[in-house]
This record gives C-alpha cells, sequence and structure tokens, in this order.
C-alpha cells in the first residue's frame, strides 16, 4: 500500500529542517572571515610557541586576505590567554595557540576558570619539537650515562622553565625512568635556567630543543641525547634517549590551535584545512625545520584524540611526582 504525499512530506521535514539548519553555518564557513582574525598566543613575544603561532599566522593573513592578529596575553602559567579564548563567541575570530603546557594545566590546575575539554576545541595540531638533556661544555659528564651513573652515586641539581613547563616534565620523567637522584630547581623561564647551566651553577636541563641549540652550536652547552624517537636533523651526532637505554623517555613538546567550543565545525575545518595547507608549503617547512620544529598535519578529530592521550599521560606523571604550581 502506498503511503499518501502528505505522509511523506511530513516524513522528510525533520531531515529537511536539520539540512536547513546547517546552511547559516556552511555559509558562514564559506565567507569566513570577514574581519580581521585575533591569534591569542598565552606567553610572551619570542618564545617558541609564539614563534610558530607567528608563522601560521603570516600563512593564514596571505590566503584569507584578513589581518591575522598575534595577540600575546602572558601570564597564569599559560591560562590567562586560553581563559579568554574559552569565554569569547564561537565565531572563528578568535584563535588558541595551545601547547603540552595547557595538556598538563588539566590536572595542575583542577579550579581553572575555564575547561580545555569542555570550552574549547582542538582545530589542529602544527607542530612539535623534542627536549634534549644538556650539561655545561666543561661537564665531567660526556655521555648520558655518565650523567645517570652519578645520578645513582649522588644528587644532581636539575634547572627547569618552572614548575609544570615541559623542561620540569622531562626531568621528574628522566629522574624517574633513570632511577637518579635529581633536585629540582625552577626559575622564571627558560633563559636565565640556561644562564645558570652555562654558569656552572646547576648540573643538567632537560630543555625546549630550540632554546638550547644556539648554545649546543656554540660550544657553550654540551647535549647528551635529544628525547624524539629519531635523531634530529639540525643535530644528527646527538642520539636519542631510546638508543642510550631510555625508551620511556621520550617526549615531545607541541604546539596547536584550539577554538571556542561553539565554534561551527564548518569553520573549524576551514581553518584546519587552511592551517594544513600552510604547514605543507616546502618554503615554510624549511623554516619551521630550521627553527627546531616538526611540522605536523591533522585532522580536527586526530588533534583531539591526541590532546586527550597527552592530558592523560602528564596528568598521571603530574599525580605519580606530586607536582605542584609555583
Amino acid at each position: 500500500m502506498k503511503r499518501p504525499f502528505h505522509t511523506f512530506v511530513r516524513s522528510l521535514l525533520p531531515v529537511l529542517g536539520l539540512a536547513l539548519g546547517w546552511l547559516p553555518a556552511l555559509a558562514a564557513a564559506q565567507e569566513f572571515p570577514t574581519k580581521a582574525v585575533r591569534y591569542v598566543v598565552p606567553f610572551p613575544p619570542g618564545g617558541l610557541t609564539d614563534v610558530m603561532a607567528r608563522n601560521i599566522a603570516q600563512k593564514l593573513n596571505d590566503k584569507w586576505k584578513q589581518p591575522v592578529v598575534v595577540d600575546n596575553r602572558a601570564g597564569g602559567n599559560a591560562q590567562i590567554g586560553a581563559e579568554l579564548v574559552a569565554k569569547s563567541p564561537g565565531d572563528g575570530y578568535s584563535l588558541l595557540a595551545v601547547t603540552l603546557t595547557h595538556a598538563v594545566n588539566v590536572t595542575l590546575f583542577p579550579n581553572a576558570p575555564y575547561s580545555l575539554q569542555k570550552d574549547l576545541v582542538p582545530v589542529a595540531v602544527v607542530g612539535s619539537l623534542p627536549l634534549m638533556v644538556v650539561v655545561n661544555a666543561n661537564s665531567p659528564y660526556k655521555t648520558l650515562g655518565e650523567l645517570i651513573a652519578a645520578g645513582k652515586a649522588k644528587s644532581l641539581n636539575g634547572g627547569s622553565s618552572g614548575n609544570g613547563t615541559p623542561p620540569h616534565l622531562g626531568l621528574e620523567l628522566f629522574e624517574q625512568e633513570a632511577k637518579i637522584n635529581v633536585e629540582h630547581i625552577p626559575y622564571k623561564g627558560g633563559t636565565p635556567s640556561l644562564t645558570d647551566l652555562m654558569g656552572g651553577q646547576i648540573d643538567l636541563i632537560v630543555s625546549n630543543f630550540p632554546e638550547s641549540l644556539p648554545h649546543v652550536k656554540s660550544g657553550k652547552l654540551r647535549a647528551l641525547a635529544v628525547t624524539s624517537k629519531e635523531r634530529h636533523p639540525l643535530l644528527p651526532d646527538v642520539p636519542t634517549t631510546a638508543e642510550v637505554g631510555l625508551p620511556q623517555l621520550t617526549i615531545t613538546n607541541w604546539t596547536g590551535i584550539m577554538v571556542p567550543a561553539s565554534t561551527p565545525a564548518a569553520i573549524v575545518a576551514k581553518v584546519n584545512a587552511d592551517a594544513n595547507a600552510a604547514l605543507a608549503e616546502p618554503e615554510m617547512k624549511k623554516r619551521i625545520i630550521e627553527q627546531g620544529f616538526q611540522p605536523v598535519v591533522t585532522t580536527p578529530a586526530e588533534a583531539k584524540a591526541f590532546f586527550d592521550a597527552e592530558i592523560a599521560r602528564w596528568g598521571k606523571l603530574v599525580r605519580d611526582r606530586n607536582i605542584k604550581p609555583d
């Protein structure tokens, strides 16, 4: 028996309504952006996250024919800038540069005024970089094995750029996996910690790669290992931590893009596609690698899975090692 025509039409109405509901969002994505876009970097100018954000912003600016303005909102262990974007309208005009620090903050600051996983959604992971175990060029430790042997015999002093930062996490993981004794000395940033290392005041740093690279190149620091799965092209003679017997000491600091959770999926997809296209440009790839990064291309879903895994991994370390904020 055939259904009456009006019954058939009624059955289509919910489907048509759903389709029509997508039209405004789709149209907005096709037109986006029609004005300046703010790219919030929750760190000071000149740092790793800022450098990568400016690389991406320049390319998006060229593609979109609209200003993409990097807005440095440092402070609160990267929470001030993150909260600003989390509470911004979900229209695509506020982007947030996120890093490993934000994944750690989920556990480190349980009472934060925003939720990384509820108030923000991932757009992409755009770059990663290893950490590097470095000592003073005049240090008696020529290899990671020698440093570990010393750490088993006595307590070493290890610096970092502050509690909960990637260098601090690297130091804690190094101490845990190598079963050595390291007294953590937090500094107000990477530069003062490296200055003291070069001055002989501390024994080691598990440093962000680009921060210590110039000092390794100049001969002021000695690199014992990188924490990536493969050797870094800028330091091909430096072994990985896995090569020297510490496969669990594999860490990548990374940076990505998030937007307010209410941002339409079509706009998220557009920003993702355009950022990925920028990273694929040969000149861009060359520049990023020379800065110490490895370009990363992901879908929004892949970025979310990666962020969630990082939150879980480092949350466990924070709890196990009883890491507290400054």
